[in-house]
């Protein structure tokens, strides 16, 4: 059995190029076509809160959060999150996760929002946002939408559009 020696970095710049790989070994072109896609192209992602995870120096997964305002909620979106085939079911992708959301917490985000699959997420504490709440630059499914709430009021305050917040 191969010996990992995982490390988890915040994002700089020199990663673009390597993590737009990775994005596309896991999604590939129609990635570009998902509606939370088109809040990524709103504005820039938060490098702060965007994470890496290198094996003996090299970037093998990453996860990025965008601010975005969700109705009324100062939050985050959570995504992509992808994981390079030779390292997936490690745990990486959902330690990259338990990184991010933390960040975003301990930065005052009301929310980390994704669109995914509940029985991944679900365990690292999102839950399912009220069906067709927020509404998204393209379709999406809405039993897919989910968050980590961070407010005792958020979920209440899920209703409306979802953009990119500068």
């Amino acid at each position: 059995m191969k010996k990992h020696d995982v490390l988890f970095l915040t994002e700089d710049a020199t990663h673009d190029d390597i993590i737009e790989i990775i994005n596309d070994e896991a999604f590939g072109p129609g990635r570009f076509a998902k509606a939370a896609q088109r809040i990524r192209e709103q504005g820039p992602h938060d490098r702060a809160l965007s994470f890496v995870a290198t094996d003996n120096g090299a970037v093998i997964a990453s996860v990025r959060m965008t601010p975005v305002l969700a109705g009324s909620v100062n939050g985050h979106l959570l995504g992509p999150l992808a994981v390079r085939p030779s390292h997936k079911n490690l745990g990486i992708g959902r330690e990259l996760v338990r990184i991010a959301v933390e960040g975003a917490r301990k930065k005052g985000s009301e929310g980390v929002i994704l669109v995914g699959d509940p029985p991944y997420y679900g365990p690292l504490g999102f839950e399912k946002v009220a069906y067709n709440a927020l509404e998204f630059p393209g379709p999406v499914d809405p039993a897919r939408v989910l968050v980590v709430p961070m407010a005792d009021d958020t979920h209440a305050r899920l209703k409306g559009v979802i953009g990119w917040r500068g």
